[in-house]
């Protein structure tokens, strides 16, 4: 193409194009839709149900409520229906004998077998089970968070045995293929939920 005849075609295309302070009006809003909805469209992503039983759980039991809405996302997407090929039962999939260990462990009332797909009473027994996780492995979110996939005593030989040292960085060294993805999975919604629901936090304390 000739230069003049490139210059031709150019020139009305630049005249036609905005001011440069409209062009920064648009920048600015462009930059405050994105700071306004994106948190908004994130929140459609990953939205947060039974929040008052979360919040409730968490104060009863001292967990994190970020790894109670973390694990619950991982499990069934908040779908208190969702069935398992294994028998878990409820929104956080418990185990029928584990829901008899936190019975018998935590005091609960033993009509609460008969109700653990109700979500208030399933979050309260996951939530316990969650604690009593959590003083087993000094405080260690992430060997709990494997613990509540592979089960407690299996996380703790790995740790015993050096198999594995216990952290997020580390987790490609956890022997079970499914457990790996478990806590890498769970560790990032945690922190997708702590991010988008900072004032969740505040209720909880």
């Amino acid at each position: 193409m000739e230069v003049s005849k490139f210059k031709k075609w150019v020139k009305p295309a630049i005249v036609a194009l905005p001011s440069k302070k409209a062009l920064l009006i648009t920048g600015i809003l462009c930059l405050i839709f994105i700071f306004v909805a994106m948190p908004l469209f994130n929140r459609l992503i990953y939205p947060l149900e039974y929040e008052e039983y979360v919040i409730d759980s968490a104060k009863s039991t001292h967990v994190d409520p970020y790894l109670i809405i973390a694990i619950i996302r991982t499990e069934t997407k908040f779908d208190p229906n969702r069935n398992s090929r294994v028998g878990a039962q409820g929104l956080m999939q418990l185990m029928p004998y584990t829901v008899d260990e936190i019975i018998q462990q935590g005091n609960f009332s033993p009509a609460f077998r008969d109700y653990v797909n109700d979500p208030a009473v399933n979050i309260r027994l996951g939530s316990w089970y969650l604690a009593d996780l959590t003083k087993k492995f000094k405080g260690n979110k992430v060997a709990v968070i494997a613990a509540y996939n592979a089960g407690p005593t299996a996380v703790s030989q790995w740790l015993r045995e050096g198999v594995w040292d216990g952290t997020s960085k580390n987790s490609n060294q956890i022997p079970y293929g499914e457990t790996r993805h478990y806590v890498k999975r769970v560790t990032y919604l945690y922190q997708k939920y702590r991010d988008l629901y900072e004032d969740l936090e505040k209720e909880v304390n």
